[in-house]
């Protein structure tokens, strides 16, 4: 009996596994039952009549639609109907914005690793390469980030320099006289810039960003195209987007920016336009912009344009002479002087033509901005936040050769290796999220979900790596003045945390709350087929979604009986384990989402806590996928092993801990005893990178070795002569050359062919003895004497002191 009760639950659980194919899982049901039943022996024919007679009823049941949909669907379309949160035309807009990538391959439970390994990013053509090491360099060279500190803006030359040469006009197509540069190359761009000015990078990528000449591309009419574009491409005119004010910050739907549609004079005739009246602040290049876009939103309350009275969030460009308008004054964000301050406008009128797109345009400005902020947010920060970590990459492991304490380098004692490891995962890391993203955008994507996790987490992995690194410089990282490297990005990191869109809001509310309807294969079907009451197209996606969370339980289960080994994977070497592993956690991750959604609705959204794990799991899901990927492309060199590994085990120990941390605080408890067994069958047995592998990552740091420069290698490296990172590399080279020598002597010294003397003696007595050459002594004493320059800080006397800024 025990044996036929098992193999009747087994049917119906492949019927269940199946019911996207209604009579194959009715089939292998009644068959799996028939099996028992022989295997038993049991003798009850009428008892197995009936059962038989009641699976070959479901199966006509199942398998006949119209009896279906009305029987079952219909009442299920009802019940589901009341769980989905209610949606609003801005959510929607928003929800649907962009497109769905290698995020919606996550959601499946199982992802095409060839798919992802054959996709092609785009490479930097010969025009831009060029310009990365013409004009780029150029800038680099010219920019002192103290001097722009203490100068409180960029000089007028640099200015000048990044107009001439469409710094501005990256993104504007060469037809308009832009660079129409591609996703890479912008973010090339601004990760070099970024290692050597954040107020620099700043300037350059607002206009190349969210703003202006992106909303034109995309939504102006021909006549504003032609009008602004040349202009904006040549730095002629200076944009700036106004969308931030008092009441809306992450919430710009609250705007209380209005523009009422009415009839004024403009130019001396009387036109239909619009009267605005806003107060915006944090607006970065307001001081100096020539041209503001502005959103805001529109009523037409004396129905002059014969339609809605409420039209929507509108944007339009205002030129800044435009009567009614105050802008000029600056606000200081962490005393980094890049331009940014509020506008106020008071009874401005403008004429319909202003608005983007013209009248086509009117109430259409939230889905301009969220489609645009789709893959725009993509590049920049990710791009800075990249530049700042390979900068202290770069910073900290010459500092960690260079700077010797207790009689050896820094870099050897274990804490600092520590620092130096997460230092120079992350580099690695991030630069494979940052190449990968750009390579969607520039493939066509526009990835809302994947834009809005590689702005969040690169953010915030900058902001480890600043911390470590400031820990590493210690006292040379707190003394402000032209010998601090690392400074100003530590203090600026927390800008790039908080705008567009801050990153405890991306976190807790975008990511996931956007991906479990838009990435999921079924969710957002069942949401549009209720919405559009189709009883037809709701029972295909329903009963496909329920075979996918029974397909998704067993691949989970099994996943994790075996950690993934039963998937195939497309390499060998190092890389080839994490394939499965990072399957496994689809799996789970999946099959965790659908009982979440079943078991919290619209509430779910209200659960920013296990929302916020569920990004955790999904961001480092990607984040592994593109450690990956950078691996394969660059031919899976052994330099780079280490940094593999480190990337996958944080990642993979993120997302068990972000599972877990969702199961524990799972508010049905059924229901995460039952995930815990199919998720995590044997536990959680995930750890975080080893020691052992930790110290491989930092020793490829020091020394000047192949992996640093490599993991550096998109980021400005002054001349030697420069005070600050040039002297700091002059120090290393200088060591790295002498260390031969140094290590000789030692060795002397340790078996007593030399007596413990202090320095200068010590190198003479092992010349004499035939230990070291002169040359070598050479050597010694030039290390000796630049490694005593670069481990000085900035000292001001009282008159200079008092005069800081910034």
């Amino acid at each position: 009996m025990l044996s036929v009760s098992f193999l009747i639950g087994l049917a119906f659980f492949i019927g269940l596994l199946f019911l996207g194919q209604p009579y194959l899982s009715w089939v292998a049901g009644t068959a799996i039952y028939l099996l028992g039943w022989y295997v038993s022996g049991i003798e009850s024919p009428v008892f197995f009549t009936l059962i038989a007679v009641a699976a070959i009823a479901a199966a006509v049941f199942f398998a006949t639609p119209v009896l279906r949909r009305q029987v079952l669907t219909r009442p299920i379309m009802v019940l589901v109907r009341k769980i989905l949160p209610t949606m609003g035309e801005t959510e929607r807009i928003a929800l649907e914005a962009g497109t769905v990538w290698w995020d919606g391959d996550l959601f499946t439970g199982k992802p095409d690793w060839n798919k992802l390994l054959d996709f092609n990013i785009q490479k930097l053509s010969e025009k831009e390469r060029e310009f990365l090491e013409g004009p780029v360099e150029e800038l680099c060279r010219m920019l002192n980030d103290w001097e722009i500190a203490q100068a409180r803006d960029l000089s007028p030359e640099v200015w000048d320099f990044i107009k001439k040469n469409n710094f501005f006009g990256m993104i504007i197509p060469e037809e308009y006289g832009g660079l129409g540069f591609s996703a890479i190359a912008h973010s090339a761009v601004v990760t070099k810039v970024s290692s050597r000015s954040v107020t620099a990078a700043v300037t350059i990528m607002v206009p190349n960003s969210l703003g202006p000449a992106e909303l034109l591309l995309h939504y102006g009419t021909d006549e504003q195209k032609n009008h602004y574009l040349p202009r904006l491409a040549i730095g002629e005119e200076v944009p700036c987007f106004a969308l931030t004010e008092p009441h809306a910050g992450s919430d710009a739907t609250a705007t209380r920016s209005t523009g009422v549609v009415c009839k004024g004079t403009h130019e001396g005739a009387e036109v239909l336009g619009i009267r605005l009246n806003w107060a915006k602040r944090y607006i970065t290049l307001a001081p100096v912009a020539t041209v503001i876009g502005l959103s805001f939103r529109l009523s037409d309350p004396d129905g002059l344009l014969d339609g809605e009275k409420d039209l929507g969030i509108t944007c339009a460009l205002i030129p800044r002479d435009t009567a009614g308008m105050e802008i000029g004054n600056r606000h200081d964000p962490m005393g980094v002087p890049f331009q940014n301050g509020p506008i106020f406008g008071r009874d401005v009128f403008i004429p319909l033509d202003f608005v983007i797109g013209g009248r086509a345009g009117l109430g259409q400005g939230w889905r301009m901005l969220m489609e645009s902020l789709a893959a725009g947010r993509s590049i920049s920060l990710p791009a800075l936040s990249v530049g700042a970590t390979e900068l202290a990459a770069r910073v900290t492991g010459a500092y960690g050769t260079v700077r010797e304490q207790f009689n050896m380098p820094i870099g050897k004692f274990e804490g600092i290796e520590e620092r130096l490891s997460r230092i120079g995962g992350y580099a690695y890391l991030m630069n494979g999220a940052r190449t990968l993203t750009c390579g969607a955008v520039d493939a066509g994507e526009k990835p809302a979900v994947v834009s809005a996790i590689v702005k969040a987490y690169l953010t915030e992995a900058m902001r480890e790596a600043l911390n470590d690194a400031m820990d590493i410089r210690a006292g040379a990282a707190i003394s402000r003045g032209p010998k601090n490297i690392i400074g100003r990005g530590f203090v600026s990191h927390p800008i790039s945390i908080t705008v567009e869109g801050a990153n405890i809001l991306t976190r807790t509310l975008i990511i996931f709350g956007q991906g479990a309807i838009r990435c999921h294969p079924y969710v957002h079907e069942e949401m549009e087929a209720i919405a559009e009451n189709d009883l037809a197209r709701f029972d295909k996606a329903f009963f496909g979604h329920v075979g996918f969370v029974f397909q998704n339980m067993v691949r989970s289960f099994l996943l994790g009986l075996t950690f993934g080994r039963l998937v195939r994977a497309p390499l060998n070497g190092v890389s080839s384990s994490y394939f499965g592993k990072l399957t496994r956690f689809s799996a789970a991750f999946a099959l965790i989402t659908d009982l979440a959604l079943a078991t919290m609705g619209g509430s779910l959204k209200r659960k920013e806590k296990i929302s916020g794990r569920m990004a955790d799991a999904l961001a480092w899901m990607y984040l592994g996928s593109a450690a990956l990927k950078k691996f394969y492309d660059e031919d899976q060199p052994e330099r780079d092993a280490a940094a593999l590994q480190w990337s996958l085990d944080l990642s993979l120990y993120n997302i068990q801990e972000a599972l877990r941390r969702v199961l524990d605080n799972f508010p049905n408890r059924p229901a995460a005893w039952a995930l815990y067994v199919f998720a995590f069958p044997f536990g959680f047995r995930h750890r975080p990178p080893r020691d052992s592998l930790g110290a491989k990552v930092a020793q490829g740091l020091l020394e000047d070795g192949e992996f640093r420069l490599h993991v550096t290698s998109d980021i400005f490296i002054p001349p030697q002569n420069e005070e600050g990172l040039g002297r700091l590399e002059a120090a290393l080279d200088a060591v790295v050359k002498a260390a031969s020598a140094k290590n000789k002597i030692k060795n002397a010294v340790r078996t007593r062919l030399l007596a413990d003397m202090p320095d200068t003696q010590l190198r003479d007595e092992a010349v004499k003895a035939g230990i070291i050459t002169a040359d070598e002594q050479l050597l010694l004493e030039k290390a000796e004497k630049i490694q005593d320059e670069v481990v000085q800080v900035d000292v001001f006397d009282p008159e200079t002191y008092t005069g800081l800024k910034g």
